[in-house]
């Protein structure tokens, strides 16, 4: 990659968000990182910025915002599959980056949601019933709002690219992955994290991935 970019990452000390901050200086781009408690963000590089802010309130940090080429957003809400709450943290937050994005001339952004808010039919029996009867009603909430996210994402106009993830881990990154677009990937079960940003990293300029939704998975 020879090209240089200027990307902005919100939520950038959640697991994707840190592995993509990580990756993208690593491929010498230009980071702006946002996050509630910049503390939580142990790195310092001569390319990286590091901005306090809430995109739940976007005035607390939309003014120090410069041009940039692409977001990431890497928001996630925490508690896991026995802690589901109601949220609009998917929804709200990205809808005010949204906004964002318009009033500073931004087009290109990734967005995170997840594999199992729509049931794969090349999924193995297993899963499917897992993401049906386990899944998705354990994590209600969360995808309900992940899937108003999708729609707000969606018709924004904008150059995007939805992610959706299957069972995420914290192994390291390897750069040998399967995605598909726009449709189901077969026996798409699990990802790192890591993977996912590189993904993410390696593939801003791919024409083919705007405004298209992405399953990744080994």
């Amino acid at each position: 990659m020879s090209e240089k970019y200027k990307i902005l990452i919100i939520g950038a000390n959640g697991g994707i968000g840190r592995q993509s901050v990580e990756i993208a200086l690593a491929a010498g781009h230009l980071v702006t990182a946002v996050l509630r408690q910049p503390a939580n963000l142990a790195l310092t590089h001569p390319n990286l910025e590091i901005i306090q802010g809430d995109v739940m309130h976007p005035e607390t940090f939309e003014k120090k915002i410069g041009p940039q080429d692409a977001v990431i957003s890497a928001l996630g809400v925490k508690g896991g599959v026995m802690g589901d709450k109601p949220t609009t943290l998917y929804s709200q937050g990205n809808a005010n980056l949204l906004r964002l994005m318009k009033e500073k001339g931004i087009r290109r952004a990734y967005f995170i949601s997840a594999s199992a808010i729509e049931i794969s039919p090349v999924m193995p029996f297993f899963a499917r019933f897992a993401a049906k009867y386990i899944l998705q009603k354990l994590l209600r909430h969360m995808y309900a709002d992940q899937r108003e996210m999708e729609r707000l994402v969606k018709i924004s106009g904008l150059d995007w690219t939805i992610i959706r993830p299957p069972r995420l881990t914290d192994k390291p990154v390897t750069g040998k992955y399967r995605f598909s677009i726009n449709s189901f990937l077969k026996n798409c079960l699990s990802v790192s994290r890591a993977d996912v940003a590189h993904f993410m990293i390696y593939n801003i300029s791919n024409k083919d991935i705007i405004q298209a939704t992405i399953e990744i998975g080994y």
